[in-house]
């Protein structure tokens, strides 16, 4: 059942000093007509800086719930979001960065949550110091620079934050070795300054719509989703169950109704080179 009568026309916070309501917002209102709301001199800083000036504290996740907790304290909305990303290296390609963006949604009216999150390589998050072997320009390249904004910094600290032009690079990188005698550079992963992670938000705040969209077919609360697998998918060689999944629970957070969907994919078996009979 669609989630209209949940959604449809309802006015939005979005809990973002950094722009993100630029790729949120659309989404929504393409979606359910909503009416994104966005609060000047909304602090999201409180809650933790990239920069470390100020301690993250809050996982991800909390942090973005928490986001739209102050967010709905300041305005007369019934429904906000929050997002939080987080960056490092890939929970299972170590070797290669990613990013973990988290949104939330709140509906007070309701007594509603929806979270969504995703991990993705499509990110330009890397580091360059002084000394390095890889040339500033191939770096700069790299990271997309002057598209997507640099801090520069050195022992002594930050010299300039958001840097997206290359006069504005040159004389930090100046001040810093004229100081400190060292420097390093950082992309920006503020959302406002990084149109790579914008992207990736844009493409989970669809992730959320569909979240959204989705009901309970016991109590129709928006949100009814996967909560678990069930693996054993048998190899079409074999017939011995795989690793693979055959089945996803869905679970409301309501009623707590469960549904078991087999073969969610329409595939009833599974190649052998996944079996580890067939492909030791």
């Amino acid at each position: 059942m669609a989630s209209g009568h949940y959604f449809d026309n309802r006015k939005v916070v979005i809990a973002t000093k950094h722009q993100k309501e630029e790729v949120i917002g659309p989404v929504l209102k393409e979606a359910f007509g909503m009416e994104p709301i966005i609060l000047e001199d909304f602090d999201t800083d409180v809650l933790g800086t990239f920069t470390g000036e100020v301690e993250r504290i809050l996982s991800p996740m909390e942090a973005a719930r928490e986001k739209c907790v102050l967010a709905l304290a300041q305005c007369d909305a019934d429904i906000a979001i929050g997002s939080e990303g987080s960056f490092g290296p890939h929970p299972t390609l170590y070797f290669l960065p990613a990013d973990e963006e988290y949104l939330v949604l709140l509906d007070r009216k309701n007594e509603l949550e929806i979270t969504v999150k995703s991990c993705s390589l499509q990110t330009n998050y890397a580091s360059f110091e002084m000394d390095s072997e890889v040339k500033v320009a191939d770096f700069l390249q790299q990271v997309k620079f002057p598209s997507h904004g640099l801090h520069v910094k050195s022992s002594g600290g930050y010299i300039e934050k958001g840097i997206t032009s290359e006069n504005q690079l040159n004389e930090a990188i100046k001040a810093a070795v004229n100081r400190f005698g060292n420097y390093t550079l950082e992309t920006d992963m503020r959302a406002m300054n990084n149109p790579t992670r914008m992207s990736v938000i844009q493409e989970l705040t669809q992730k959320l719509v569909e979240k959204m969209k989705r009901c309970c077919p016991s109590c129709q609360r928006p949100g009814f989703s996967p909560t678990d697998v069930i693996r054993g998918l048998v190899c079409s060689c074999c017939s011995l169950p795989t690793k693979s999944v055959k089945a996803v629970i869905y679970t409301c957070e309501g009623c707590h109704y469960t549904q078991c969907i087999d073969f969610p994919d329409s595939k009833m078996t599974e190649d052998p080179m996944f079996c580890d009979f067939c492909n030791p």
